[in-house]
């Protein structure tokens, strides 16, 4: 039931917002080696990281009707 509203939540990120976040926590990759594959700055990863998690958590939280920390 988790992994689908996990699911259901990834499919409101943008591609390259959920591109980062399947290969950073799916596929465990490094910063350093996503930045390599998607040849962005390493900054980038991190900020796109950071946007997508704020928006699952959101789209969690409205899935739930409460907030997930």
């Amino acid at each position: 039931e988790e992994k689908d509203a996990i699911w259901k939540a990834m499919k409101s990120l943008d591609g390259k917002h959920r591109l980062v976040v399947i290969l950073r926590y799916f596929h465990e990759l490094p910063y350093e080696e996503i930045a390599e594959i998607l040849d962005i700055p390493i900054g980038t990863v991190k900020s796109r990281l950071n946007t997508a998690i704020r928006t699952l958590r959101g789209a969690l939280a409205d899935e739930e009707g409460k907030e997930v920390t």
